[in-house]
C-alpha cells in the first residue's frame, strides 16, 4: 500500500475494474485528483438511466450559453 500511496506503484486496470465494479463507481474515480470530481462521479453513477439523460442535456444547454 505504501508504494501506491507514494506514486512508486501503479495497480493494474483489471483490479481498478473490478474494485469499481464491486463498488459500484466508474473506474475513473479512481484516477480523480480532486474530491468535486469523485463526488460527482459517484452521485452521476447512483443515477437511473433516464436521471443520467435528463441531466446531460440540461447541462449541454447549460454549457451552450
Amino acid at each position: 500500500m505504501n508504494r501506491y500511496e507514494r506514486g512508486t506503484r501503479v495497480p493494474d486496470p483489471t483490479i481498478v475494474e473490478r474494485i469499481a465494479s464491486e463498488l459500484g463507481l466508474p473506474m475513473a474515480y479512481f484516477y480523480t485528483a480532486k474530491n468535486d470530481e469523485a463526488k460527482l462521479l459517484r452521485w452521476f453513477c447512483q443515477l437511473g438511466e433516464e436521471e443520467k439523460a435528463e441531466l446531460m442535456q440540461r447541462v449541454e444547454l447549460e454549457m451552450r450559453d
